[in-house]
C-alpha cells in the first residue's frame, strides 16, 4: 500500500500524511481475517501510520523500487536477504507535530508538560516520532560494547579518534549501520541537539564482532559564532554511538582545550 507518482512529489501537496483513500479501511479489513499481514509500504515521504505500526508484526518501507523492486521485496519478505537499511528521514506520528526533522535545535520538538505547567496548560498526548532519523531493524539483534574515545582532551585543530565494537547477537547474518553523533554540550550559540558525523555498515555473522574506527576532525565540531565564523569553541563534547538518532547504546565525552 501506500502512494504512487499522482500523490507525492513536486505540485502534489496532501492535507493528510495517512494512507491515501480507502487503503486504511482495506489494511483494517484484512488485518480482521485473522491472517497475518505484512505491509509494504510505496511511499515517496514518511507517511502518519500509527494504526500499522501498533497491530502488524512487519512492515517493509520499500520507497519508490525500481525494475528489480518487486525481486527486492520478495527476498525480504521470505528471508533470503536480511534487511540493514535506515531511514534518512523522520516518520511524525501526526501532521500536527511537522516540521519534525533532523537535526533539530533545543526545544523545537518539545510538547506541552503532561504535569502542572507554571508557564502554560494543556497536555501534549503525541511525542516524538513515530521512527526516528537512521531507524530500521533487522531479523537479527546487535550489542554495542567498548566505546573508546582518545584523547580525552584536545586542541581546537587536533583529531579525535572514537572506535566501538558491535557484535551480532541474533541467529542470522546481518547488516547493522553503525551511526556516530556528536552534541555540543554548551556553547556560545544555540546548536542542534546532536548531529551525525559517521556512520558505517558492517556485515557480521551469529556471535561475530568487528571493531568500528571513526576520526573527527575539526569541522566535525565547527560552529557558526556570533559574528558568523566558523570555530571549534573550547568545552565539553559528548560522542553518542547508536543504531538510530534515538537508540543511543553508548556515550562518553571528551573536552577542547
Amino acid at each position: 500500500m501506500g502512494e504512487d507518482e499522482t500523490t507525492v512529489g513536486e505540485s502534489h501537496s496532501r492535507t493528510s500524511l495517512d494512507l491515501p483513500g480507502i487503503q486504511q479501511q482495506l489494511l483494517q479489513a484484512l488485518y480482521a481475517t485473522g491472517k497475518p499481514v505484512v505491509l509494504v509500504l510505496i511511499t515517496g515521504q514518511p507517511l502518519t501510520i500509527n494504526w500499522a505500526d501498533h497491530f502488524l508484526p512487519a512492515i517493509i518501507n520499500a520507497g519508490f523500487p525500481g525494475p528489480q523492486g518487486g525481486k527486492a521485496i520478495a527476498e525480504a519478505l521470505f528471508g533470503e536477504y536480511n534487511p540493514g537499511g535506515k531511514l534518512s528521514v523522520t516518520f511524525p506520528k501526526s501532521t500536527g507535530q511537522i516540521e519534525l526533522n533532523f537535526p533539530f535545535k533545543p526545544g523545537s520538538h518539545a510538547g506541552q508538560s503532561s504535569s502542572e505547567d507554571p508557564n502554560g496548560y494543556g497536555k501534549t498526548t503525541v511525542n516524538g516520532p513515530l521512527y526516528p532519523f537512521g531507524y530500521g531493524l533487522s531479523y537479527t539483534t546487535f550489542q554495542y560494547t567498548n566505546l573508546q574515545v582518545t584523547p580525552e582532551k584536545q586542541a581546537p585543530q587536533g583529531d579525535i579518534g572514537v572506535s566501538v565494537d558491535v557484535t551480532n547477537t541474533g541467529k542470522v547474518e546481518g547488516d547493522e549501520v553503525a551511526q556516530l553523533y556528536i552534541k555540543d554540550v554548551i556553547s556560545s550559540v544555540t546548536t542542534y541537539e546532536t548531529q551525525l558525523r559517521g556512520f558505517e555498515r558492517i556485515t557480521l555473522q551469529p556471535g561475530e564482532k568487528k571493531t568500528i574506527k571513526f576520526t573527527l576532525q575539526p569541522k566535525d565540531l565547527e560552529i557558526l559564532d556570533k559574528n558568523m565564523n566558523w570555530t571549534v569553541e573550547p568545552g565539553k563534547f559528548e560522542v553518542l554511538i547508536g543504531s538510530s538518532s534515538t537508540d543511543i547504546r553508548l556515550r562518553k565525552p571528551f573536552y577542547i582545550e
